[in-house]
């Protein structure tokens, strides 16, 4: 079954759409952190435009979420098939805070890698395992959205009463 690009620009939009309002970050505010226009991210929203691959990354980075969340939303990249996108599943929960999802995510992340260190990549089905070339800046890599995800908090050791 294919998608037709239309419609794939339009749930492109609609997620981006999603995560803005998940954020509670205005159309201008949001366009001011990724550095695009706000007519042109107004449009990327509404499924008028085909943002690249540079500009999807801006977008996650500025919505502290993942690039390849947005990849796979716009089709440069697969979605794993034997594994749900977890990630993706856990930043479009409602009932979750951003700093609540942020730290869900690292936490997920950190366990994939570990998994993979232990049983090799090619046992991994997890979709942080594949990197689109056209997304890797020379400055910045691919995964640099992650990077900028503020490390979750430690609970609080409190001393034993007597």
């Amino acid at each position: 079954m294919t998608v037709d690009p239309k419609d794939r620009w339009s749930e492109l939009g609609s997620f981006i759409r999603e995560q803005r309002g998940s954020a509670r970050l205005s159309l201008r505010r949001l366009s001011e952190l990724a550095g695009i226009s706000n007519p042109y991210l107004s449009q990327i929203e509404r499924g008028l435009r085909r943002p690249s691959a540079e500009i999807l990354q801006q977008i996650a980075k500025a919505l502290r979420i993942s690039a390849e969340t947005l990849y796979i939303q716009a089709g440069i990249l697969d979605a794993p098939e034997a594994a749900p996108d977890l990630t993706r599943l856990i930043l479009a929960d409602r009932s979750l805070n951003e700093e609540h999802k942020q730290a869900l995510v690292r936490i997920y992340l950190s366990f994939r890698r570990e998994y993979e260190e232990e049983h090799g990549p090619e046992t991994s089905d997890a979709p942080e395992a594949a990197q689109p070339a056209e997304a890797a800046q020379p400055n910045e890599p691919a995964e640099a959205a992650d990077e900028s995800v503020p490390p979750a908090p430690e609970p609080p050791q409190h001393a034993a009463t007597a």
